[in-house]
């Protein structure tokens, strides 16, 4: 796998690296100040990250469904890049971008959880973001990812004989010869 698909010119993952230390530093930020424009810029990042990610994630679906058609492809290889779908480098890369947003989302979550006296905190929109890295996985794993090729399932033998075992009317005898009326009666199962 080369150009594109490597750690550090791929678009997909530069863009998670970027959203994730966009949402760190708003969110600490935030966090730290918790005055009225912090907090809003906080909310900002966080939900167009959470949009980019939604943008994604559906983006992914209709590639990997698309894909489907000649390659076997699991959920959790999509979206969690496991069973080898992605090179290790890309992988450690991506699923330690969407820790990091999961640790800093619940974090700044609860060591802020009041805004002006009130239960509830703007930084709980970070938990959202999350969503970021799912779906960025999902994009890069969809076009970029190893799957297996799809294999097509294997019939079960029937209990019917083989068309070719079937009596028919229009079938010859043995000796080449259509069979009688009589014949048919003698062999089939009713008579």
């Amino acid at each position: 796998m080369m150009g594109v698909v490597e750690t550090g010119t791929n678009p997909i993952v530069r863009a998670n690296v970027v959203g994730t230390a966009a949402f760190v530093v708003s969110a600490a930020i935030a966090a730290i100040v918790f005055t009225g424009p912090t907090r809003v810029l906080g909310v900002v990042v966080a939900l167009a990250l959470f949009a980019v990610g939604v943008f994604a994630f559906l983006w992914s679906y209709i590639t990997a469904v698309n894909r489907s058609r000649t390659d076997n492809i699991a959920v959790a290889q999509l979206y969690f890049l496991v069973s080898g779908s992605a090179p290790k480098p890309i992988k450690r890369v991506m699923m330690s971008m969407l820790t990091i947003q999961v640790v800093v989302a619940f974090a700044t979550a609860i060591a802020r959880s009041r805004t002006d006296g009130r239960a509830g905190s703007t930084l709980a929109f970070g938990i959202l973001v999350p969503m970021f890295g799912l779906g960025l996985n999902g994009l890069w794993c969809s076009k970029y990812g190893s799957f297996s090729p799809r294999q097509e399932p294997t019939r079960a033998p029937s209990d019917a004989p083989p068309e070719s075992q079937v009596d028919r009317p229009d079938e010859l005898n043995p000796e080449g010869v259509p069979p009688s009326d009589n014949e048919m009666e003698q062999n089939s199962p009713h008579g």
